[in-house]
C-alpha cells in the first residue's frame, strides 16, 4: 500500500487507515465473548497482511475493549508494533463518568487528557503513541491547558505527535496558536453523502497548513459500500438514493465495488485525505484495499 507523511511530519501513514472501532463487536463489556475477540484479532491480522499501517483507536471505542483487543494481539506478536503508526483520541466523556449524576460532556483539561492518554497506553500494551488526538470540541477548552498536557506527554515520550478531531477551522486554529509543536491531523466526517468538509473551509485549511484530513466514516456508516441503502426515514432519501444509482453505474463501468469507489473518490483530492476504513469484515477489509488502485478522471470524480 502506498504511504504519505502525516502533516509536515516524519511520521508515515499508508493512504488508507485501519478504524478499530468495531473489532469488539459490542459496547457492552457482559457481552464481549471469546468468539467476538477472536473476530476482533482476525479483523486487525487481516489489515495487517492486507499492508495497512495507520491503526486508529479512542479511549470510548468498545468503553476500552477495542484497544484492549488491540493490546492483545500487539501482545502475541510484539514485532508488528515496529510496523504500525498506532493512533488513538481523548475527550469525549459518557453520561455517568465520574459520577451518577454527571452528564455526557467533553473534557480537554490538563489531567483528563493526560489520565485517558495512560489509561489506553495500558490497554494497547505499547509505551508510546504515535499521534494523539482531541476527538470532539470542548466549547470549555483552556488552549493553554492543553499545550501543556501536549508538552507533558511528549516530555515523557508517551506520544510523538498531536491532531485534533471534528474541528471546524477557527477552533484548531485557536488550539494551534497555544501549542508549541504542529497539530498533524484534523479527523472528519467527508463521503460522497456529507460534503461540509469542502465548503466549510477545512479541507482548505488543511492544505494552507499542511495538515492532513483523516476521514471518518468514510462509506456513512455503509451506506455507500456494497449493499448498504438508504433508511426510509432519512430526509435526504431522494437525493441519496439517486447518489447510488450514479456510483453503481459507475462502480459497473469501471470494474470495482461501489466501497472502492468511494474510497477512491476521497483519495483523489489534492488534501491527502486519509479514509478510515472500519468494517471487521476480513473480506470488506481486503476490498478496500483496492481503492488506492483506482485512479478517478476529474470527469469521474465531479
Amino acid at each position: 500500500m502506498n504511504t504519505q507523511s502525516l502533516g509536515k511530519s516524519s511520521l508515515v501513514s499508508t493512504r488508507l487507515a485501519y478504524g478499530c472501532m468495531r473489532i469488539a463487536g459490542t459496547w457492552d463489556r457482559n457481552a464481549l465473548t471469546s468468539e467476538r475477540v477472536a473476530a476482533g484479532e482476525r479483523a486487525v491480522h487481516t489489515a495487517v497482511e492486507c499492508g495497512y499501517t495507520h491503526f486508529d483507536h479512542a479511549d470510548i471505542y468498545g468503553n476500552g475493549m477495542c484497544e484492549e483487543i488491540f493490546g492483545r494481539v500487539l501482545a502475541a506478536s510484539p514485532a508488528l508494533r515496529g510496523q504500525m503508526l498506532i493512533a488513538s483520541k481523548c475527550g469525549i466523556r459518557w453520561q455517568g463518568d465520574g459520577g451518577p449524576d454527571a452528564p455526557h460532556r467533553y473534557d480537554f483539561s490538563h489531567a483528563h487528557i493526560v489520565w485517558s492518554c495512560e489509561q489506553s497506553l495500558k490497554r494497547l500494551v505499547i509505551e508510546t503513541l504515535d499521534l494523539y488526538m482531541l476527538h470532539r470540541p470542548d466549547d470549555l477548552a483552556d488552549p493553554q491547558e492543553i499545550a501543556s498536557a501536549f508538552a507533558q506527554l511528549q516530555q515523557q515520550g508517551k506520544v510523538r505527535a498531536f491532531g485534533v478531531s471534528n474541528f471546524r477551522p477557527s477552533f484548531l486554529n485557536m488550539i494551534q496558536g497555544a501549542c508549541p509543536m504542529p497539530l498533524l491531523v484534523n479527523q472528519v466526517e467527508i463521503h460522497l453523502g456529507r460534503l461540509a468538509a469542502l465548503e466549510d473551509g477545512t479541507l482548505d485549511q488543511c492544505i494552507e497548513q499542511g495538515i492532513t484530513p483523516v476521514a471518518w466514516s468514510p462509506l456513512a456508516g455503509g451506506m455507500l459500500g456494497d449493499g448498504g441503502q438508504v433508511r426510509d426515514d432519512d430526509p435526504r432519501g431522494p437525493v441519496l438514493r439517486a447518489l447510488l444509482g450514479v456510483m453503481d453505474g459507475m462502480a459497473h463501468r469501471l470494474g470495482c465495488s461501489r466501497t472502492v469507489l468511494a474510497l477512491a473518490w476521497l483519495l483523489k483530492h489534492p488534501a491527502r485525505i486519509i479514509p478510515v476504513v472500519g468494517t471487521a469484515n476480513p473480506d470488506r477489509i481486503r476490498d478496500a484495499a483496492r481503492a488506492e488502485a483506482l485512479e478517478l478522471s476529474r470527469e469521474d470524480w465531479y
